[in-house]
């Protein structure tokens, strides 16, 4: 039986350790290599203790194994060592997050306001495990007329609450796929937690539907909160509007198109303004991000552009104007807390930046930013160090917003 030759595949976790290290700390920005350098960029950074521990195991393994005599064994030690110090250098960057969060709130007064809790060690011991005891799920609740995608889910704290404030979270999903039980839940569990009645809608998505319908079934959904959620527990005039990637989109053009009826057909009469408004990791400018691409990659986006609003922006300029949030700031918005990561490669995190300047510039309202260093597009699907600064701090804006 031939031997095992421990030194090659030494090297062979050394290599693959250090690039799935490095795509995290520089994931690709252009070619059709973007989705699959996502994938591996999300799931190194925000599960980098897993894959520190691992990496950590493995290498005292294959120097058990294989020793560090030979040429192979030492390339493949040296790039696990070094992919060890990439890691511990992104969860140094997830540790430094409540920083940046504090920075960013301050202009608020709420930074000294921060509960000094405890990392939940049980939630980042099983990032995946989205229940919560506490926590209550009213599901599948019809809002409107269009099947399984006008539903919504309603969390509350399963104690009972009475005139809470509310969060509606909008999932992402390039507006053509998507669940309320696959984004935002460490959010809206948390926020459950701690006392507001949270509800998570589906609404119809592309190609089957265009722009605005997905809008226009946030607005249905928020109408359906308006009428129904005292019944849960939930205060009807105080609710503030979330979501990530084409929800947190979906959750800016909700709070900056209140009571406009082109968005409300048969519904006109319904207040669908909110208290604030905190769009994730979103895009701001559909023209900007379905543009400037080359080759196999244009078409990939022109394609989606098509399913999403029917047309190219070349093609449709206007309408792409009505469904960019950067377009419709005004100076009655409300308040804002925007959140982006600067290793978005899906969205640029300068889309964030000219969409609070825009706000700064043209409202009077509180706008709040804050730029995590290191963070992937999607942080925030399942727990980790990063994922819990984040939904503290939204839970320190939504309480300020709600008063």
């Amino acid at each position: 039986m031939p031997a095992v030759p421990w030194p090659f595949l030494f090297l062979f976790v050394g290599v693959v350790s250090i690039l799935l290290t490095l795509n995290a700390r520089w994931p690709a920005r252009r070619g059709v290599l973007i989705a699959p350098s996502f994938f591996a960029a999300w799931l190194t950074a925000e599960l980098t203790l897993f894959h520190l521990g691992f990496q950590v195991v493995a290498t005292a393994f294959f120097v058990q194994m294989a020793g560090v005599s030979s040429w192979p064994a030492q390339l493949g030690f040296g790039l696990s060592a070094l992919s060890c110090l990439g890691l511990g250098w992104m969860t140094v960057e997830s540790l430094r997050a409540k920083a940046i969060v504090d920075g960013a709130l301050e202009e608020l007064r709420l930074a000294s306001q921060a509960e000094r809790e405890a990392l939940p060690l049980t939630s980042l011991a099983l990032p995946f495990w989205l229940r919560d005891p506490k926590v209550e799920r009213v599901g599948n609740l019809r809002y409107g007329p269009y099947g399984s995608r006008n539903l919504l889910d309603v969390y509350r704290p399963r104690a009972g609450v009475t005139n809470a404030p509310v969060l509606l979270q909008i999932h992402g999903g390039a507006w053509i796929l998507g669940d309320k039980r696959q984004q935002g839940l460490p959010l809206v569990l948390h926020m459950a937690k701690k006392g507001f009645v949270c509800v998570a809608i589906n609404y119809r998505l592309s190609p089957r539907s265009r722009f605005p319908d997905h809008l226009v079934d946030c607005k249905r959904a928020l109408a359906w909160i308006r009428e129904n959620i005292a019944q849960y527990g939930g205060d009807p005039s105080r609710i503030i509007v979330t979501g990530g990637s084409a929800g947190g989109h979906l959750a800016a053009l909700v709070a900056l198109t209140a009571n406009d009826p082109r968005y409300q057909p048969g519904f006109e009469e319904v207040d669908t303004s909110v208290r604030a408004c905190v769009p994730v990791y979103a895009p701001y400018d559909l023209a900007a991000l379905f543009g400037n691409r080359r080759g196999q990659e244009q078409a990939i986006v022109e394609r989606l552009a098509r399913w999403v609003m029917g047309a190219t922006a070349d093609e449709a300029p206007e309408a792409y104007q009505a469904a960019s949030p950067l377009a419709q700031v005004h100076e009655d918005a409300p308040p804002f807390f925007v959140i982006h990561g600067t290793h978005d490669n899906l969205v640029p995190v300068a889309q964030a930046r000219r969409f609070v300047e825009t706000l700064r510039e043209r409202t009077t309202a509180s706008v709040a930013y804050v730029e995590l260093a290191g963070a992937p597009h999607a942080f925030d699907v399942f727990h980790s160090l990063r994922t819990t600064t984040m939904v503290r701090s939204i839970e320190r804006f939504a309480t300020w917003a709600a008063k």
